[in-house]
């Protein structure tokens, strides 16, 4: 008998790409790279790619620590994941990053944008409404880890700092502001206003390329000009920073040591973000078997592009380790040390057994997972870095070691309509807050819950339910 050309590796549930049915989906691995195999009664078969290093994402696999419940959820299990977002308590994750955003509007119109957003797009969202917002997060989380103002263009809102004043009163462990830039690079006066937010307060600066036609195909303009007097006051007023880079196969994803090497030259800049482009919004349909760049793929260009950095350096973060893939150093007098791969990852998921090597290892563990956790306060990190490393043998630890210190390199892949994984969504821990007070989870928010897209999920759910129609649409006052 002839065998199959790749190995059966688990079953899941999908949704199919083009009407966003659930549909059973096949996990198979074929020498190197993974797909996913999904199977629609009306649409047919679907092959998608999911990873290219096959070893890698069986450690994502495995990679996991309990996932840590909200406070409060928001709405009823009723017709099954992904149709139930608000969040139901079929979600196994809490939000370690929550996204508010303000308005819709967008001072450009970014053929890969997710939101639709652009000049087109006037309106905001009023200081009453971004602060319900605010109390919904507040509501689920308790203390939010980090909580992300976003758009649209955020600095565009003519509330913008009410805004921020308004989420410092409450009790957010880590506020970001997600910005292109433009208005940083025009208004000194705004970034040094800025700067009265620090600490506990990060600009995440869209940063996609270093080459002018790359800007263009990714931002509809050449925003190079942009980026440096951004950088330059940000730098000026040692504002946190992460660059984060819109990745997208064969166009700029040769440059991820560049800008690396680039993030490394300024002080404010704590690190790099790097996110494979989620199909949603304007972005166009690819061919999901070939023109695909998965979260593996990243991996393993950051590798070969950033020579201190070794295959050890880059783990998958353990609250959500399908989309989440980390490595952290420390910026010690000119040098990067990686720390990350200080640390053998099998030691942090076996037992307690003799085989031990690293010292005070239950105590090493949870420091691990306070240091490297994406929602950090900039504060506690360095402590927990010194602590960490003081459970380490033989590493001195620098008695000035701070925040600044500290450099983090994160790959995040939000899954679309092609790659969506029920299983994993249900782990999804960057969420997002609904107009009406839902939490959602970004993944599928892109996909069912922006805009008009809802209304394609009210007949989904009914071909869920026949006697969907008879339900009410909100949610009951138990979840509420």
């Amino acid at each position: 008998m002839a065998d199959r050309p790749y190995l059966f590796y688990e079953l899941t549930n999908a949704i199919c790409s083009t009407c966003y049915r659930k549909v059973e989906a096949k996990i198979v691995i074929e020498g190197e790279r993974v797909f996913m195999h999904k199977f629609c009664p009306t649409h047919g078969r679907e092959r998608v790619l999911i990873s290219t290093d096959a070893a890698f994402y069986k450690q994502q696999r495995h990679f996991l620590k309990p996932g840590q419940l909200v406070k409060q959820f928001n709405t009823p299990i009723r017709y099954g994941c992904p149709y139930d977002c608000g969040i139901c308590p079929d979600h196994e994750q809490h939000g370690c990053l929550t996204i508010v955003e303000i308005t819709d509007h967008c001072n450009l119109t970014c053929p890969v944008c997710y939101a639709d957003s652009g000049p087109h797009r006037p309106a905001y969202r009023s200081l009453e409404q971004v602060a319900f917002m605010l109390d919904c997060v507040v509501r689920n989380e308790g203390e939010p880890d980090i909580v992300q103002i976003s758009g649209g263009e955020p600095t565009l809102h003519p509330a913008f700092f009410e805004i921020l004043d308004a989420a410092r009163r409450r009790p957010i462990k880590h506020l970001m502001v997600n910005t292109n830039g433009i208005r940083l690079a025009q208004d000194e006066a705004f970034v040094e206003r800025l700067a009265g937010y620090m600490p506990g307060f990060e600009v995440y600066l869209q940063f996609d390329s270093l080459r002018p036609e790359v800007l263009r195909d990714l931002r509809g303009m050449d925003l190079r000009t942009v980026h440096d007097r951004a950088l330059e006051r940000l730098d000026r007023f040692n504002i946190s920073t992460t660059l984060v880079v819109t990745l997208k196969k064969g166009l700029n994803d040769d440059e991820i040591g560049a800008i690396v090497n680039v993030a490394l030259q300024y002080k404010c800049v704590r690190g790099v973000t790097l996110q494979p482009i989620q199909v949603a919004g304007r972005t166009e349909r690819v061919d999901p078997a070939r023109d695909r760049l998965t979260l593996g793929e990243v991996r393993q260009q950051l590798l070969r592009q950033v020579p201190w950095l070794k295959p050890a350096d880059v783990l998958p973060v353990p609250c959500h380790p399908d989309c989440l893939a980390m490595a952290y150093a420390l910026k010690l007098g000119g040098e990067v040390i990686p720390l990350t791969g200080l640390i053998d990852p099998q030691l942090l998921l076996d037992g307690e057994g003799n085989t031990i090597t690293y010292e005070r290892q239950p105590a090493f563990r949870e420091h691990l997972f306070k240091t490297f956790s994406t929602g950090h306060a900039p504060a506690s990190q360095a402590l927990s870095l010194k602590q960490l490393l003081c459970c380490l043998p033989l590493v001195g630890v620098p008695e000035t070691l701070t925040y600044e210190n500290v450099f983090r390199l994160l790959i995040v892949q939000f899954m679309d309509a092609y790659n969506l994984d029920i299983r994993s969504v249900k782990r999804s821990c960057v969420h997002i807050v609904h107009p009406d007070g839902r939490i959602i989870p970004f993944d599928t928010f892109n996909l069912f819950y922006r805009d008009e897209r809802e209304a394609r999920l009210v007949a989904l759910r009914r071909g869920v339910l026949p006697d969907a129609a008879a339900l009410p649409d909100t949610p009951s006052a138990e979840y509420v």
